[in-house]
């Protein structure tokens, strides 16, 4: 573990006097409820102010009831990437590629209602059904009311108690086998000034949604109220699956919480005379779409803005159909909730071809600079850097320098000259600046450090952003390498609002990434620019109406894989880690590495003897803030959980300070995602998601409470 001499006591005095300045929580958790997804308003998923479950007693949790999302379909393991909400006693999420409602007696897991959406075209053909990660719950005149946007791209309505679509909202969406009430269609308002939507033949199917020679659309994270506006995100397919390099814009859309009107809708692809019109040239804003908001929203209801994170567009690898900058591509977003208009905006990273979209909410939080309070917005990336912003005007908080990066060799391909990099915090990762160094080379021994210094010779070594080589290419060596060190959607961040001190996971990675092949421009037979029938054959491909030649080159199957030195990679592993940051200061505290390191490794027959620990392990590391423990797990859905002597998973304690483990108690199941935790009938609870296949819990809530007695 890393923590600075003298570090400890210094940061205790630090942490009391700055409690002392009561800087409050954005509402959410209040009353022991839990809200949104990410608990308060501000994302920060944790809820200080629950203190019944100490350290002391931590070791004495029980398991109170387990519920299990078996008979919700299939894709079960899937099921909770949703975090629960808790107001008034009860729970509710989501379950299921169906992405079914449901509400849970919080004292004791029964099952209280479930709404399903009838089954449509445009649902089996969503992209994104396992990917559902909650509900939104506001409140009407008193009466509370749960918010779903559904894979086919509905929102709904829900009555709290009894899971009714509600009376006198939204419209009829004109399918056949949904109530006449309680719905909004969101296709029709999304397209309803789309150019290509305006000039199709032939009249909407409710039921198909959009044309398949258009695109599609869905949604992946929930919706978010504030101040009695529905604010619902947009998602489409994934990047690595993306068969088109048009799509339907991702434009986002706010909704009255009492009738369903629509309010205003936001262009994230800038339309002529819009702000950011002219970083997509190439007029390619009349085809490009997708420009998702597939990660959750922050809220700020007292400054009246509501914060969105966005992927690139289409076809991620390459995007010489698509120059420049492409606003609001890889961008947060602050918009005022009445009227949809930008209040700022921050670009993370200028035309996406790394599959680098943002995949974590922004995290708010009030902070203590120099003296002064800012009111201020964490984003963290899947690259490893950490930017901070005054939520209220955008100004970023330490200084963000725009850096030269690698240029692309592909004719025709489009790279940004430089991208932005902030002076402080340090990345989660450093390699990522620099890429493998000989600080981060494999050298457990000599000979393995000599051997990885040979193989890394023959790559060209890069930082972030790492373009792909054109195949073939006549340079010197064989493939460029670059590396990133931050979190990805399996293991979002947290923070203590009362400390301004966040805590994230965070992994590393290296890679040479796949070769462009040439395509000779157009695809006649498949009717794609830029994709080769070989390379995505099999697949439905289209064309866009507007004529124009685009990409002539698509990623092809002659990927170069960094090779391995007697099965271990050539940069020091760290499969993950987990890091403070007193984002005051924008100082690191400490970082320490999760889970046990993997077997291959711990028992390698060369590294017998070498202290191998500081990998960590496999399994992602989920946490969350409450009291004052930093409450953590890991899952085992792509890696293995972190286990006990008895070889069962389980949950720990931590301290805030120092991430050490205070206490510790056994879990029937590895988690998955995030965990929450609420105070009903005056008892506290801690419901961990889990998701694992090997231990036959196919999307279940455990909820844990002390015994009745203490």
């Amino acid at each position: 573990m890393q923590i600075k001499p003298g570090y400890r006591l210094l940061l205790s005095t630090a942490l009391i006097l700055f409690c002392s300045h009561a800087i409050a929580q954005l509402h959410g958790v209040e009353n022991g409820s839990w809200q949104y997804l990410g608990g308060d308003a501000g994302h920060t998923r944790a809820s200080p102010h629950l203190t019944q479950i100490t350290a002391e007693n931590f070791a004495d949790l029980e398991v109170a009831w387990v519920w299990r999302g078996d008979n919700f379909g299939p894709g079960r393991e899937y099921t909770f990437r949703s975090t629960p909400i808790y107001v008034d006693g009860i729970l509710y999420t989501v379950a299921g590629q169906r992405r079914q409602v449901i509400a849970i007696d919080a004292a004791s897991g029964e099952t209280l209602w479930t709404f399903r959406e009838p089954e449509t075209m445009r649902y089996l053909r969503s992209p994104r059904t396992d990917f559902g990660k909650g509900v939104a719950y506001g409140e009407v005149d008193g009466r509370g009311v749960v918010y779903i946007t559904s894979p086919a791209f509905f929102l709904w309505a829900l009555d709290a108690k009894t899971g009714r679509p509600l009376l006198d909202w939204g419209a009829e969406t004109g399918v056949a086998s949904f109530s006449e009430t309680g719905v909004v269609d969101l296709i029709p308002h999304l397209v309803s000034d789309w150019p290509r939507w305006l000039e199709r033949e032939g009249p909407y199917d409710p039921d198909h949604g959009i044309p398949r020679q258009l695109g599609m659309v869905t949604a992946s994270a929930p919706p978010i109220v504030v101040n009695d506006v529905v604010v619902v995100l947009v998602g489409h397919e994934p990047s690595y699956d993306q068969t088109r390099i048009e799509n339907v814009p991702g434009d986002i859309m706010g909704f009255d919480t009492r009738t369903g009107e629509r309010l205003w809708k936001f262009h994230v692809i800038p339309r002529p005379g819009e702000f950011g019109h002219e970083t997509w040239e190439n007029e390619a804003w009349q085809f490009s779409g997708d420009m998702s908001t597939w990660a959750p929203a922050a809220a700020d209801p007292e400054l009246g803005l509501v914060y969105l994170v966005t992927n690139a567009s289409t076809v991620q690898s390459y995007t010489g159909h698509r120059p420049g900058h492409n606003l609001f591509g890889g961008s947060v977003l602050a918009l005022d909730v009445v009227t949809g208009e930008r209040r700022w905006h921050f670009q993370i990273h200028h035309s996406d071809q790394w599959n680098y979209d943002i995949p974590t909410a922004p995290i708010l939080m009030d902070l203590t600079v120099d003296s002064e309070t800012i009111p201020a917005l964490i984003q963290n990336t899947k690259q490893g850097l950490i930017f901070a912003f005054n939520r209220a005007t955008g100004e970023p908080i330490w200084p963000i320098e725009e850096r030269p990066v690698m240029q692309t060799q592909v004719p025709g391909n489009y790279t940004a000259p430089t991208q932005p990099y902030p002076t402080r915090p340090e990345p989660l990762d450093p390699i990522v600046i620099d890429g493998i160094t000989e600080e981060f080379l494999l050298d457990y021994t000599p000979e393995l450090k000599a051997r990885a210094l040979g193989v890394l010779s023959e790559f060209e070594v890069g930082g972030l952003y790492v373009p792909a080589l054109p195949y073939p290419h006549n340079n010197p060596y064989r493939n460029v390498v670059g590396c990133v060190g931050g979190l990805n959607i399996y293991h979002p961040p947290v923070a203590d609002p009362t400390t301004g001190i966040m805590y994230a996971s965070h992994r590393r990675g290296c890679s040479a990434p796949a070769f462009m092949e040439p395509t000779n421009g157009i695809d006649e037979e498949r009717g794609l620019p830029g994709m080769s029938a070989e390379a995505w054959r099999g697949r439905e491909r289209h064309t866009p109406t507007t004529g124009t030649t685009v990409a002539a080159w698509a990623p092809g199957r002659n990927r170069e894989f960094l090779p391995l030195v007697e099965r271990l990679p050539v940069y020091k592993p760290l499969f993950q880690g987990l890091a403070a940051y007193d984002m005051n200061t924008g100082e690191k505290l400490w970082d320490i590495p999760v889970g046990q390191t993997p077997e291959n490794i711990r028992n390698h027959p060369l590294l017998e003897g070498i202290d191998t620990s500081a990998t960590g392990g496999t399994g992602h590391s989920i946490q969350m803030v409450m009291g004052d423990l930093l409450v953590q797990t890991t899952e085992d859905l792509r890696g293995d959980a972190e286990l006990n002597e008895n070889g069962n998973p389980v949950l720990n304690a931590r301290d805030l300070r120092t991430g050490e483990v205070l206490a510790q108690v056994e879990i029937p199941a590895p988690g998955q995602y995030g965990m929450m935790t609420y105070m009903d009938a005056g008892r506290q609870y801690i419901v961990v998601q889990s998701g694992s296949v090997k231990r036959g819990q196919f999307g279940a809530l455990i909820a844990l409470r002390l015994p009745s007695d203490r």
